[in-house]
């Protein structure tokens, strides 16, 4: 079965991504010689200097730095994919993250 992408409009003109009827976020997190994952997802889960978190679709513009921890991402193909940070810089923005790692 093909996965079915759509674009929902919230009341703000914000366009969200959705597949199989889920909102979606998209997901990069590279490093200057690696990409270590690049596409949608339904979740990501990391640590900061505050605590772990979560960054799900619509989430509020974010930056930070991550401290040592395992990146989860869940994909939407249903599978979590792990990823162990030790210096990365998070940015959210619209649907949007980016994890720039060995910073």
């Amino acid at each position: 079965m093909a996965e079915e992408t759509q674009l929902v409009t919230t009341e703000s003109e914000e366009v969200t991504p959705v597949q199989n009827g889920k909102p979606t976020i998209s997901v990069k997190v590279y490093a200057p010689f690696k990409v270590y994952f690049e596409g949608n997802a339904y979740s990501l889960s990391a640590v900061n200097a505050t605590g772990p978190f979560d960054i799900l679709p619509r989430h509020h513009n974010f930056l930070c730095m991550l401290v040592p921890c395992t990146i989860r991402i869940k994909d939407t193909k249903g599978e979590e994919k792990l990823i162990k940070a030790h210096r990365a810089l998070m940015q959210v923005k619209a649907d949007r993250v980016v994890v720039f790692m060995d910073v």
